[in-house]
């Protein structure tokens, strides 16, 4: 499917996911090294903790991260649109409302998937944050949650917070059980409905529509663009951030050379001076980078070496200097290696052939 002009200037076609814990703005740097244009998102930021909280420390981010949105978890349409307000002061590229987390601290603060329960409510919040900011307003939701799954009444959720200004609706193709599971199994026991995202999507060919959940690899990334208008990638882009390498020249019309692994490491450690200079401990950083090499000879050396000396105190560049000069080491012996098998085997050949002359 062609990409749909939302007309908010945003390339949706592939994102990351909001993870919590996972997406800071540390991770969405080392993120930007390996895809220059897929758009980032935030972890979930609680209304209350925006507007009466240490703004500067949940919401500043580097420049580099361009193009991110914040994800912000409530339902009270006043702190929605001040919450707009301070998103756009800050420079996010969009404001984005969860009404998909189902763990019960969100929940008993009447935010995340509960609020597929209320439309209305959310339809609102919509409102008053288009209203607030110059910002592209979307929400991420399931398609349904407990006993309130059918089509119909994901129908009339979209054209609610449609109408209200909802700019792409994000939606997560599994249903939520707001009781009884945790909310690791609701990202895993509800079974995954493509088919209704889809269907949602032939049903309002004018609401851009990205697909969400269960998103493992690039083929399956286009798979969907054949039928919706965007692909939101999580755990999968987390726990092997390299499979962002070729998102910029397969979707997004990037023509940059693909970075190596090797490549986007040097250019982290300048940012990782940076912030070690700044007192931000190191481990804070690498936590994020451990699973670049997966697959890779040298990965688990460079997990290791990261793990076990990035949290010792004044830990700095030169712990990932170490690192990345095992999984060279690995390289090297895996190909000095083959090299010699090669070797082994030509002389074999080699010795039969005289053989078989003589």
């Amino acid at each position: 499917m062609a990409k749909r002009e939302s007309g908010t200037g945003l390339d949706r076609r592939v994102s990351v996911a909001p993870m919590m814990e996972r997406t800071d703005r540390h991770d969405r740097v080392f993120l930007r090294l390996i895809s220059s244009r897929a758009l980032l998102y935030s972890e979930m930021i609680s209304t209350g903790a925006i507007v009466h909280g240490g703004r500067t420390d949940l919401l500043a981010f580097d420049a580099a991260e361009h193009p991110v949105a914040l994800q912000v978890g409530g339902a009270d349409p006043a702190e929605l649109a001040e919450c707009a307000r301070i998103a756009a002061a800050f420079g996010y590229d969009e404001i984005n409302l969860n009404v998909g987390c189902p763990s019960d601290r969100v929940q008993n603060a009447r935010f995340g998937a509960c609020l597929m329960a209320e439309p209305a409510l959310v339809a609102a919040g919509v409102r008053a944050m288009a209203e607030a900011a110059p910002l592209p307003v979307t929400v991420k939701c399931r398609i349904g949650i407990d006993e309130r799954e059918s089509f119909a009444d994901l129908c009339d959720f979209a054209r609610r917070v449609a109408d209200a200004g909802c700019a792409s609706l994000i939606v997560h193709a599994r249903k939520a059980w707001l009781k009884g599971l945790s909310p690791r199994e609701n990202r895993e026991v509800p079974p995954l409905r493509y088919d209704v995202v889809y269907r949602l999507k032939d049903a309002m060919p004018d609401l851009e529509i990205v697909i969400n959940g269960g998103v493992t690899d690039l083929d399956a990334v286009a798979g969907h663009l054949a039928h919706v208008d965007g692909v939101m990638i999580g755990r999968a882009a987390y726990e092997n951030p390299y499979l962002l390498a070729e998102v910029d020249r397969r979707f997004l019309g990037g023509t940059r050379p693909v970075p190596s692994r090797e490549a986007v490491v040097e250019a982290l450690l300048s940012y990782i001076d940076r912030q070690c200079a700044r007192g931000v401990p190191l481990s804070h950083i690498t936590r994020h980078i451990l699973g670049l090499f997966n697959g890779r000879p040298g990965a688990r050396a460079w997990r290791r070496t990261l793990s076990e000396t990035a949290r010792l105190p004044n830990a700095g560049p030169e712990v990932v200097h170490q690192a990345l000069d095992q999984v060279r080491t690995a390289g090297n012996s895996l190909f000095i290696e083959r090299a010699l098998r090669l070797e082994s085997v030509e002389d074999e050949r080699e010795g039969h052939v005289v053989g078989n002359i003589r």
